[in-house]
């Protein structure tokens, strides 16, 4: 398939099957991500597979966003291992990083026939107490991933967006 019909075949599940992924496609996935640029190389992302029913409920008790998954992928970026700017004091990258690495996983997953959703909608603070990550890491992102149920749709405003004139300016 094409890229750019990949990407626009892509949607955010909000409903899944209740069907495991493959440990073949997870790795697939985690592939896609370990491969991903980032500022430098530096490499700042951690990725936390939560598959057991106790991480899953954490998760749950957090957000009403895992919509069924089996297999939610938390991302975070170490503070200490991030690209910082010399030009700008307060300029970093982790955040980007860490968005770069779970979009290629998020295509990576599209592609082996799987859906997922990005989910900000999280006390990201209270998720990293939850997990008892490392004071240096800061959580950006979850990603519930797995085969979207048979009703799983794109939101009604999926295919609303914006013309290129509206947001590309050529100076």
């Amino acid at each position: 398939m094409e890229f750019i019909e990949l990407a626009k075949k892509r949607f955010s599940v909000r409903k899944f099957a209740a069907a495991p992924i493959e440990k073949e496609k997870l790795d697939l996935i985690i592939e896609a991500g370990r491969v991903a640029p980032t500022a430098k190389n530096l490499q700042p992302q951690r990725i936390y597979v939560v598959q057991s029913s106790e991480g899953l409920a954490k998760i749950d008790a957090l957000t009403p966003c895992r919509f069924g998954a089996g297999t939610v992928l938390i991302f975070t970026y170490n503070t200490e291992e991030e690209w910082q700017n010399p030009l700008e004091a307060g300029v970093r990258a982790g955040v980007e990083d860490v968005s770069i690495v779970a979009t290629h996983m998020m295509l990576e997953a599209e592609d082996l026939g799987l859906g997922s959703c990005w989910v900000n909608y999280f006390p990201n603070s209270q998720l990293e107490k939850a997990f008892g990550l490392p004071k240096n890491e800061k959580a950006v992102l979850l990603l519930p991933i797995g085969y979207p149920a048979p009703d799983a749709a794109p939101s009604a405003n999926h295919a609303a967006s914006k013309s290129a004139e509206e947001f590309v300016k050529f100076i």
